[in-house]
């Protein structure tokens, strides 16, 4: 199965229904205490973004983006509390996903989030999202991202289809044992691609 491509991502974004929309509402009312994922971004894919944040809360995550959940932050004008406030979401999440995607690159907060999460929990992942409707099966990052592993949904027998964390082929990990147990991603028998 390819990696997760920007046009599936925004048809989940296009189609969200107005129970959705009523629930990211409730999200920016409520209390968190913890987070399963923050998501790292840049705004300008937010589209895909949203379709991503669909996804990982309908598998059950409680995600943090930061325009959903706290939709006061002003972009335009990043204080120390607002800086703040990003720390102190990354300190109560169990994970950092780094969403990359067409505007990762130029995203200023980006490097920031995940040094921040590595240099404390180094529980850091990427999430690619492909702009080719052809995806790739795998993803190779460059330069320090290479030495994170990535995110790709894959069937599995009997359970669905199931996120996993990646290294290379043959060495890999359900997501949710990886999250949840701390489990690190172990050589298999079966190629994941």
């Amino acid at each position: 199965m390819p990696l997760y491509t920007s046009r599936y991502l925004k048809n989940l974004s296009e189609r969200k229904t107005v129970l959705f929309s009523r629930q990211v509402l409730n999200e920016s009312k409520k209390i968190h205490t913890s987070f399963d994922i923050f998501l790292s971004h840049s705004f300008l894919d937010k589209n895909e973004v949203e379709g991503l944040y669909i996804e990982l809360t309908n598998q059950g995550y409680s995600v943090y983006v930061d325009w959903i959940i706290d939709p006061h932050l002003d972009r335009t004008n990043v204080t120390k509390s607002s800086a703040k406030l990003i720390q102190n979401r990354l300190k109560i999440s169990k994970t950092l996903l780094l969403a990359i995607s067409t505007n990762a690159t130029v995203s200023k907060w980006m490097p920031w989030e995940l040094g921040y999460v590595d240099g404390n929990t180094n529980k850091c992942a990427i999430i690619p999202i492909s702009k080719s409707e052809y995806a790739p099966d795998s993803y190779v990052g460059l330069e320090y991202l290479s030495i994170y592993p990535f995110i790709k949904k894959v069937p599995t027998k009997g359970s669905g289809e199931k996120l996993f964390v990646i290294e290379e082929a043959l060495k890999y990990i359900i997501f949710d044992n990886w999250l949840k147990l701390g489990e690190k991603p172990k050589l298999q028998t079966i190629n994941i691609f």
